[in-house]
């Protein structure tokens, strides 16, 4: 049993909100709005519905759809009983989804029908595993999800036995993107939650006065962390579905929004669809971006989010809000509950200005990869989480963050990490992008080679970008070939296909016989 006495858990904070709140809206969604109590009554009875349909500690909840209130309802009651909640990313294909389904085996899914409904029957029909109970978000009636909340027992066995949720089992499992071939679940714990929430309060000024609006996709952490943060303290979380220019002013214009999930594209649209000024937007503090956006919303001075950080760390560990505009890194410094440190192949810690894979540890770091037991161990040793993104830290102490760390390249003794040379010949003005390889070498073991696409109309030799590299990094990191191509192979998801390089470049003779992307 779970030490009462000393423990905060998610939804002992729910609980402490409907005595401290008890009139503040904890969350709206559409023509829905819930106080705290109102949420917390819907909590139990979700997480006895689950109970009486058989999710159990360390069983999953499969969400198929877009932002709605469901999401936090939903992880918040898996964590009451120590079952997982998986949100789903809907803009995925029928077989990404039928992948996840036969993965994650789950024994409930809840599912939209709106807009993606046939795209998730379909996957639901490609799926091995048909042993889930399917319950309609978006529905009416029997089979509902109003209706099977409506049957869970409005008791709360957790405060009549006077025990507490256990805060250190994983209650979120979130896909990350699939550079191996193949995507795996993060597991994160309430506990990694509740670190991350304490700095997030800080570096974003939040309080019960906040109100965000969910706007970006809750299926990836960088929204779903702001959102729980916002109900740490006690604020209220606004749900949008998807991203939508005219929506998104209108719920900020109707609900008093002081936070939201935005990019500058979805920004300098509002500013065209506001131009009229039929929303008072004013109430919304965002950085500066344009004379005509700050002149809508109220402008602030804030310290930057941005950092370095990953879903398996719960969001970023590294953060600009730490010596900010006095770092020699455009990163930051580590934050408050997190260590971080630059290792080598051989996982012996670097000094500064010397590259290596960023390591870290602390309460944010996920329990682990679900069913990815070889992942884990080569991930989690010594202690450390090691990250698969390569970085340095500077003479003044603060982190770089160089790039993903792809193939090693190997050059005698010496090696070369694809995403550094990479970085630096991007800073070429004449390219547009590139890739790096490694090709067999008699002598060297592996020579690096650049695939290289300029910029339209931009020129530039091999000889100049050679010497690019050679006056910006090691020498014995610059590419000793080059070739020029019209348009760089890409993956479907848009990454560089280093596997087409490799086979049209001559690409091979990796460390460890591994190939690209292992």
């Amino acid at each position: 049993m779970s030490d009462a006495l000393h423990s905060l858990t998610l939804d002992g904070l729910l609980e402490e909100h409907r005595r401290s709140h008890p009139d503040r809206i904890a969350a709206v969604f559409e023509h829905r709005v819930f106080t705290y109590p109102q949420l917390a009554d819907r909590v139990i009875q979700l997480s006895n519905a689950l109970s009486a349909s058989g999710v159990g500690a360390g069983d999953r909840v499969l969400w198929m759809g877009q932002n709605t209130h469901v999401i936090f309802e939903a992880l918040l009651a898996c964590a009451r009983i120590g079952a997982m909640f998986c949100p789903l990313n809907w803009r995925q294909t029928a077989g990404e989804m039928a992948f996840v389904i036969d993965d994650l085996e789950p024994r409930v899914v809840v599912w939209q029908q709106q807009e993606i409904g046939s795209v998730v029957l379909a996957a639901k029909a490609q799926a091995q595993w048909q042993s889930a109970q399917w319950i309609a978000f978006d529905a009416e009636g029997s089979g509902s999800y109003e209706d099977y909340l409506s049957h869970g027992a409005k008791l709360d066995p957790l405060a009549a036995e006077g025990r507490i949720s256990d805060a250190s089992l994983p209650c979120l499992l979130m896909y990350t993107a699939a550079f191996s071939g193949r995507p795996n679940g993060a597991l994160l714990s309430q506990t990694a939650f509740l670190w991350q929430n304490l700095s997030l309060i800080d570096i974003q000024a939040l309080s019960s006065q906040t109100v965000f609006l969910n706007s970006g996709p809750l299926f990836h952490i960088g929204t779903l962390m702001v959102s729980m943060a916002t109900f740490h303290v006690g604020g209220t979380n606004v749900f949008i579905r998807r991203t939508d220019p005219e929506a998104i002013a209108q719920h900020i214009h109707n609900h008093r929004c002081t936070l939201a999930f935005l990019v500058g594209k979805t920004q300098h649209e509002i500013v065209e669809i506001n131009r009229d000024g039929r929303y008072d937007l004013k109430c919304l503090r965002s950085p500066c971006l344009s004379p005509e956006w700050d002149a809508m919303v109220t402008p602030t001075s804030e310290r930057s989010l941005f950092g370095f950080g990953q879903t398996e760390v719960c969001g970023p560990v590294v953060w600009q809000y730490y010596g900010w505009g006095q770092c020699l890194s455009r990163n930051g410094r580590t934050g408050t509950v997190a260590q971080v440190r630059v290792f080598d192949a051989d996982d012996k810690e670097l000094g500064p200005g010397e590259v290596g894979e960023l390591a870290v540890r602390g309460p944010t770091v996920m329990s682990g990869y679900w069913r990815r037991p070889e992942i884990n161990a080569r991930r989690q040793r010594g202690g450390w989480h090691y990250t698969n993104d390569l970085g340095k830290r500077e003479v003044d102490g603060s982190i770089s963050f160089v790039g993903p760390k792809t193939q090693m390249i190997k050059s005698m003794a010496e090696n070369i990490y694809p995403a550094e040379v990479e970085g630096c010949l991007r800073q070429h003005p004449a390219v547009a992008d590139c890739g790096i390889i490694g090709v067999p070498d008699d002598k060297w073991v592996q020579s690096v080679k650049a695939i290289v696409q300029l910029k339209p109309d931009a020129q530039a030799t091999a000889a100049e970008l050679i010497e690019h590299c050679r006056a910006n990094i090691a020498s014995y990191k610059k590419p000793r070939h080059i070739e020029f191509v019209t348009n760089l192979p890409r993956t479907p998801s848009g990454m560089i296909d280093y596997a087409a390089l490799d086979q049209r470049f001559g690409g091979g003779n990796y460390p460890g016989g591994m190939t690209r992307g292992a």
